[in-house]
């Protein structure tokens, strides 16, 4: 599925052409997503977008009239097409733009959701969610606090949006790896320092794959229509059993909460 990177290279790729532009019309061709899409969501046609903007894994869109909120769930993008292109059958939703441009929304698994907030309210949905990790607020001190007393594994850990955002399933097994941490290890007993290695990983791993346009698996498309290319640059996820690529030890393959976990036994401890 998308995970913060893929997200925020969408809300890059998007931005420009919604910014200051006014909703036209929204077009809603299959409202049963993970979330009903309420009538409420057209309280937003004709206002103009104040700015567009992420929290954890969420795309948020804010105008006078109260705020969007998108979530590409496991298989969604957003997609800016030409007035006039003929929708396919995943393509559930239109925003049509004054500029003449088309924000198309298209989820095969209708695990995504578009969400409706009024003025001055908040949603429960981004309600108790832990720091952006490439915020000043996520540190190794923070983390090292979090984790006193915690038997669950570092890499659960660290993937649980109360603690910390948007750190998913990829990152985490690509942070851990460059830190040198093997993920079953209890996130109680990984000290300070070795926390302050892991928060640079994390903060190094997900600020490279935003650069690069973020991962392509299986039916990622980013805002721009173009794939991201940070696949090609992992180390350990999806390479179970293959050879590590610092030292030639074969990786290894476990399950931790329901996710695939790939680690090398000699370069991590």
């Amino acid at each position: 599925m998308p995970e913060l990177p893929e997200v925020e290279t969408t809300r890059r790729g998007i931005e420009p052409w919604l910014q200051q532009q006014r909703i036209e019309q929204i077009v809603i061709r299959q409202p049963h997503l993970r979330w009903p899409v309420e009538d409420a969501i057209q309280t937003l046609t004709g206002q103009t977008i104040k700015a567009v903007t992420r929290r954890a894994k969420y795309i948020l869109v804010e105008t006078a009239a109260g705020t969007a909120i998108w979530h590409l769930g496991m298989s969604g993008s957003l997609r800016l097409v030409e007035p006039g292109s003929e929708p396919g059958k995943h393509d559930h939703i239109d925003w049509v733009m004054a500029n003449g441009k088309v924000l198309r929304y298209h989820d095969p698994r209708r695990f995504g959701a578009l969400l409706y907030v009024p003025p001055g309210q908040f949603s429960s949905h981004l309600a108790h969610l832990g720091p952006e990790p490439l915020s000043e607020a996520f540190t190794a001190e923070y983390l090292y606090q979090q984790s006193r007393g915690k038997k669950q594994a570092v890499k659960t850990f660290v993937m649980d949006g109360s603690v910390v955002v948007g750190v998913g399933n990829i990152y985490a097994n690509e942070s851990l790896f460059s830190a040198g941490i093997r993920p079953q290890t209890p996130a109680g007993k990984i000290s300070l320092a070795r926390y302050e290695r892991l928060v640079t990983e994390i903060k190094t791993v997900l600020d490279r794959s935003i650069t690069q346009g973020g991962t392509t698996l299986r039916d990622f498309v980013g805002g721009d229509g173009k794939p991201g290319y940070f696949a090609q640059q992992l180390l350990v996820y999806g390479r179970g059993g293959e050879a590590c690529k610092d030292c030639a030890t074969t990786l290894k393959e476990i399950r931790l909460g329901q996710r695939s976990t790939v680690y090398c036994p000699r370069c991590q401890r």
